[in-house]
């Protein structure tokens, strides 16, 4: 569903991404980890479209990125670490607007189904969304990837900034997704979460991918071992 391959992104003369290959099936959830500059968000970037490989290929669902950046758009949904929304607007009325410029249109009470399924409060379906808590924000962009049915999801440090309860809350819906068959790829610091989450992990480091491996060949210990024997080079 999403594919990479020798994926390769140059600012001058510093290597951001170097030959990333790399494979996430319907139902995964690949957790990217690594420290700052490490190449993560380049990734991600390149996958929306908003930059250009300079080498490599960046798929979604069998399309090049490059090639049919709208097809491809069509198909992926994003949340960042800060969900931007439109404080002005409620909860219902983001989520019908972010849908209809995906090219999808609903009913009301289909809206608000969303809202539920992705766990936010009925309470607040109608409140503006400048009241709105980080976890409030990100409940609203996991409904708009219901509503656009989208078949990859992208997540940027989607855990930063959430106490334990909403962390566990985001990673309930994205077991959700990940049944209904949405391919998940995560950059993250936060190894507990990609060690509860993940089906798969990678570590980057300067912009290549120094280990790659299932989650169940992991312990906790094991893990933080190996990203901080990673990170030490």
């Amino acid at each position: 569903m999403l594919r990479l391959v020798k994926l390769t992104k140059r600012f001058g003369a510093h290597i951001a991404v170097d030959s990333l290959s790399l494979s996430i099936a319907p139902g995964e959830l690949f957790a990217l980890l690594g420290p700052n500059g490490a190449g993560k968000t380049t990734t991600i970037n390149c996958l929306l479209g908003f930059l250009k490989p300079d080498a490599g290929r960046a798929l979604i669902d069998g399309l090049d990125v490059t090639a049919e950046p709208l097809e491809t758009k069509r198909r992926l949904a994003y949340i960042p670490e800060q969900v931007n929304l439109y404080g002005h607007f409620t909860g219902v009325e983001n989520l019908a607007y972010f849908a209809e410029l995906g090219g999808r249109r609903y009913p009301d009470s289909e809206l608000r189904k969303f809202l539920d399924e992705a766990g936010l409060q009925r309470e607040a379906h109608d409140r503006r969304v400048r009241g709105y808590s980080k976890g409030m924000r990100q409940k609203v962009g996991i409904a708009i990837a219901i509503a656009k049915q989208a078949k990859v999801l992208l997540l940027d440090e989607p855990t930063s900034g959430l106490d334990p309860s909403a962390s566990h809350e985001f990673s309930q819906l994205l077991r959700q997704l990940r049944e209904q068959g949405v391919a998940i790829l995560m950059a993250t610091h936060d190894l507990f979460r990609a060690r509860e989450d993940a089906t798969n992990v990678g570590i980057m480091s300067e912009g290549r991918l120094i280990h790659h491996l299932p989650t169940t060949e992991l312990t906790h210990t094991g893990f933080e071992k190996l990203y901080l024997e990673a990170m030490s080079g």
